[in-house]
């Protein structure tokens, strides 16, 4: 009689075989074969998180998986279906949210199907919606009588209407201005006073209210600002000192403090703008007919290896496509836009100009506006009393003309294209107004919205505040 307990060994030929089978294929899954014995879906050790991403047009989206910073996103390139946002371990949980929204145009995008518990397989349902911001409030600086021009803007008609309290008071000719992409703030850049004004908007009415201590003291004959897609610092150029110089935002209350960043441009710097990502800045020089280029560490800045390069005959505003990879300069003596590929500065790619390049405008251009939406791009020409209007392709950069164009105004000093792409609206300097048109979406044309809108005297820049 048999007295041992212990459980037998079953070891028959069938039961041998099934073993090493079992074993064979337990083998083959640390090999990376997608095996259904195995715990880790054929090596993996977490699933993908996976997005249908739609509407975006704008860069620095960033999402969040339980607060932690996923990858960002960027442009309509960034659209699809599939997108990878990153991965988590099998059998956890996760929460997709927005940690930034997206600038250039200011978009607001919100995430559906985002929380969850992750088993043994990718979450491929999580989709991502991005809608533009409408345009809430224009301001029009008026540089003769030292005063800003406030109105709300008819989201569905482009239509201007009044702020209360508007004309609100700047500094001694203010020339320039911009709005922080949260559109809380604006800077306008003053002259005669060798200062940049700061104002607080009041997002219900467009009322503005000086931040406390502004305004801030700039370099000589300030001629140009800008702000970073973050809304954390401010670019500032000086035309008598041949520089540029960097101030940072503070949160919460929009004041300014310099960062002792100052550094040199060429001569007579006319313009600035910062690349739609916050890693460059580039700077129109009027005098030698150049434009400068640095890379942002913290907000200071860095001259670009060869900067600063050949532009055209006294540039005098400049702006960049939405993608950042092309630069517009409008050149005011030779009444030419120089477009300029091989963007950004850190880029092996040579700085050449693009096929077409120099591309004919009206008389003494000022002012460019690009906008987000549709690639165009309409440049004021204040000599010829017109709006030169160009369809942007932006796999090359070249530029077509608009049909119709160039369209008549009187003497606009400044164009901008509201963040829909919808509307653009031009300050008249002899007539002190500002003109307001509606964009034809399939050609770009534009159509004057009713009469021209009362401004001060000798308006010559213009912001837009979602």
């Amino acid at each position: 009689m048999n007295t041992d307990k212990r459980p037998r060994l079953l070891t028959s030929p069938a039961i041998r075989l099934s073993a090493a089978l079992a074993a064979l294929l337990i083998a083959g899954c640390h090999k990376g074969y997608n095996c259904g014995l195995c715990g880790d879906s054929g090596g993996q050790t977490g699933a993908n998180l996976e997005a249908t991403i739609t509407g975006l047009v704008g860069s620095g989206l960033e999402l969040e998986n339980n607060a932690t910073a996923l990858k960002q996103l960027n442009g309509p390139a960034a659209n699809g279906s599939a997108v990878l946002l990153g991965t988590v371990n099998f059998n956890s949980s996760y929460a997709i949210t927005v940690g930034t929204q997206p600038t250039n145009p200011s978009q607001t995008c919100a995430v559906a199907n985002g929380t969850g518990t992750v088993g043994t397989s990718d979450v491929t349902n999580i989709s991502v919606a991005c809608t533009i911001n409408p345009p809430r409030f224009l301001y029009a600086v008026n540089r003769g009588s030292g005063n800003i021009s406030a109105y709300t803007i008819d989201a569905a008609t482009g239509a201007l209407t009044a702020v209360a309290g508007s004309p609100f008071t700047s500094g001694t000719t203010p020339v320039a201005a911009a709005v922080d992409p949260t559109g809380a703030f604006l800077y306008v850049a003053n002259q005669g006073g060798n200062n940049v004004s700061a104002f607080t908007i009041d997002r219900t009415s467009g009322a503005l209210t000086a931040v406390l201590g502004s305004p801030f003291a700039s370099g000589p004959v300030p001629t140009s600002i800008a702000i970073d897609p973050s809304s954390t610092h401010v670019y500032v150029t000086s035309r008598s000192a041949g520089t540029v110089g960097s101030y940072a935002i503070t949160a919460g209350s929009g004041v300014l403090t310099a960062l002792g960043g100052v550094v040199a441009t060429g001569a007579a710097p006319s313009a600035v703008t910062v690349d739609p990502l916050g890693e460059f800045v580039y700077v129109a020089n009027e005098t030698d007919g150049t434009f400068s280029a640095y890379t942002i560490n913290e907000g200071l800045l860095t001259a670009a290896t060869g900067s600063p390069f050949q532009a055209g005959a006294s540039p005098a505003a400049l702006a960049l496509d939405p993608t950042g990879h092309y630069i517009y300069i409008a050149n005011s003596t030779a009444n030419t836009l120089t477009a300029i590929g091989g963007l950004p500065v850190t880029s092996s790619t040579p700085r050449t100009p693009i096929s077409g390049s120099p591309f004919a405008t009206g008389s003494l251009p000022t002012s460019i506006a690009i906008g987000a939406v549709d690639n165009l791009v309409y440049v004021a020409n204040q000599g010829s009393n017109n709006v030169s209007g160009f369809k942007l392709n932006d796999t090359t950069g070249v530029l077509t003309a608009v049909p119709g164009s160039p369209f008549a105004v009187m003497q606009p000093t400044a164009v901008v294209i509201d963040p829909t792409g919808k509307f653009a609206y031009v300050a008249d300097s002899s007539t002190n107004n500002v003109s307001a048109y509606t964009i034809a979406p399939a050609t770009g044309a534009i159509t004057p919205i009713g009469t021209p809108f009362a401004a001060g005297q000798i308006p010559t820049a213009l912001a837009i505040s979602d």
